[in-house]
């Protein structure tokens, strides 16, 4: 007796095969196109590295004595 009767997997296995033939379909039709799916990277503005400017930098505290 087993978990799932095989109708299950047949149902599974039709529709593997269907939405395969699906996605190939649209996939066919559209090859003439131009198909693009990434699209051209753009790389960020550059910015000065400004982690040690002196106006940033927090004023010494006075040394205790």
């Amino acid at each position: 007796m087993g978990l799932f009767k095989p109708d299950l997997y047949r149902s599974f296995a039709v529709g593997f095969v269907l939405g395969t033939a699906l996605m190939g379909g649209v996939l066919a039709l559209s090859a003439g196109q131009d198909l693009k799916v990434i699209t051209v990277a753009e790389a960020a503005p550059a910015h000065l590295d400004r982690t040690l400017a002196p106006a940033e930098v927090a004023p010494a505290a006075p040394a205790a004595r």
